[in-house]
């Protein structure tokens, strides 16, 4: 349960939020995120106390902003997407330095640069502060069905292996003279994508078939305590405080 990718995106380390169960962190981050999103994009200041939230966070658990940084280039297609949207949209315009924009364009860009960026790192603060063998135990202990939580499971620790099988296909084929950045290798491309299909569907059989045989029932257990009031407590402290701040945000809006 140690991808590489998913180790990468664990800080480890001994804070009060490191601590916290894993299924009090996934409620408090999910809440937080749909409160970013429900809040008026008018209400400019509302995203500042929801980024003073997570700065705040941040501090407690230690994650510091250059560990943020190079991790939220995730976010680029919607940044150019947000970039895009003052020239196409209609409606009343603004000249800005010389160049006409539109003002219901620029909200719209305001309202997905801004909510985008904090839900990445919101998700970003989670993956930091919760290790990935403790996200199976979690799902489980909120109910979430058995099969989503296999497929959940099963997906983070085998994307990074067919990532290196696809790396390693790569490899073989540049050593016997291929290069696969022309257009007239397009069909060696294709049928390398195929092989990695296969490779994958009989990775997974056999993988199956393993667990299987080491008695899995469809379910994975849940093992060690449950969260106290007290975690939940201090865990859904921040979303409180933003829950508040988007109430406030659509009485003055």
């Amino acid at each position: 349960m140690s991808g590489t990718h998913a180790a990468r995106l664990h800080l480890p380390g001994t804070s009060p939020v490191h601590r916290l169960p894993a299924e009090v962190k996934i409620v408090a981050a999910t809440t937080f995120v749909f409160v970013v999103v429900a809040t008026p994009r008018e209400a400019m200041w509302a995203f500042g106390a929801y980024l003073a939230l997570l700065a705040s966070v941040w501090t407690i658990a230690g994650i510091r902003p250059s560990w943020l940084a190079p991790r939220m280039l995730i976010e680029l297609p919607f940044v150019v997407l947000a970039v895009l949207l003052p020239f196409a949209e209609s409606g009343e315009r603004v000249v800005v330095a010389g160049i006409s924009l539109s003002v219901p364009g620029l909200y719209a860009a305001w309202g997905i640069l801004v909510k985008g960026t904090l839900g990445v790192l919101v998700s970003l603060t989670l993956a930091a502060t919760t290790a990935v063998r403790e996200l199976p135990e979690a799902l489980t202990r909120l109910r979430v069905p058995g099969l989503v939580t296999t497929v959940v499971v099963l997906m983070i620790r085998y994307a990074d292996l067919l990532a290196a099988e696809a790396h390693r296909m790569r490899i073989a084929r540049l050593s016997r003279g291929d290069d696969p950045r022309t257009l007239r290798q397009i069909g060696a491309t294709a049928r390398g994508v195929g092989g990695l299909f296969l490779r994958a569907y009989e990775r997974g059989e056999r993988v199956h078939l393993a667990m299987l045989s080491r008695g899995f029932t469809g379910a994975v257990p849940a093992f060690g305590a449950t969260a106290r009031s007290a975690d939940w407590m201090s865990a859904l402290a921040p979303t409180t405080c933003a829950l508040l701040v988007c109430a406030t945000a659509w009485v003055t809006t």
